[in-house]
């Protein structure tokens, strides 16, 4: 078969979040008809994988077969130096299921409290977001795609535009967080930008 997208079709975004459905929407240029899984009521897989690329694919295959029609799924995650890589892959389930990002950032600032007394001058602000991008077919078909923006921890939380960890993430050669940042800034350097053009590279 051919894999490839066409403008204006219909496509599943696998993500009960809207602001998510929202932001991959427009990072699409508007090209398709974007329908959150949750607006269909598709449940969402448990995250089995120990990767963005497999809970990336495990979503989007999901969704795929489940609504019969190309699906769309990101894992992305905030992966922080001075806590060895976590929340990583767990990011969202950080926040619990009601996906309650300011106790998930509560959570964070006190394990890097505790990681400075520990770390001392190897303390580091330092940290990443990652996007894995899967798009996928009802027959199993997948293409995968990764973006990777850097940047540092920054507390307390600033900006209001974003959604997740955005408040308190500075990406490198900016002023502000992810939070602070018109969408449409954010979105021109973002992680999922990154994937986004990867995307476009090979199935638009």
């Amino acid at each position: 078969m051919s894999l490839s997208l066409i403008p204006g079709q219909k496509l599943i975004a696998a993500t009960h979040n809207p602001g998510k459905a929202r932001e991959i929407s427009a990072l699409l240029d508007d090209r398709f008809e974007v329908i959150p899984a949750g607006e269909l009521g598709l449940p969402e897989p448990p995250e089995t994988e120990v990767s963005f690329i497999g809970n990336a694919i495990l979503k989007a295959r999901h969704a795929a077969m489940k609504a019969g029609m190309a699906a769309l799924a990101d894992d992305s995650g905030l992966s922080i130096a001075a806590l060895d890589g976590d929340p990583g892959v767990y990011s969202a389930r950080w926040a619990g299921p009601y996906k309650d990002f300011d106790r998930a950032i509560e959570v964070i600032e006190h394990k890097l409290r505790l990681a400075k007394e520990a770390k001392g001058d190897g303390y580091t602000t330092r940290a990443f977001f990652t996007c894995a991008l899967a798009v996928a077919w009802p027959e199993g078909h997948a293409c995968v795609f990764e973006g990777r923006v850097d940047g540092d921890i920054v507390f307390p939380k600033r900006g209001d535009k974003g959604f997740g960890y955005d408040p308190i993430f500075r990406p490198d050669g900016h002023d502000m967080t992810f939070a602070e940042m018109d969408p449409e800034a954010k979105d021109a350097i973002s992680h999922r930008h990154l994937a986004f053009e990867q995307l476009r590279k090979a199935l638009f």
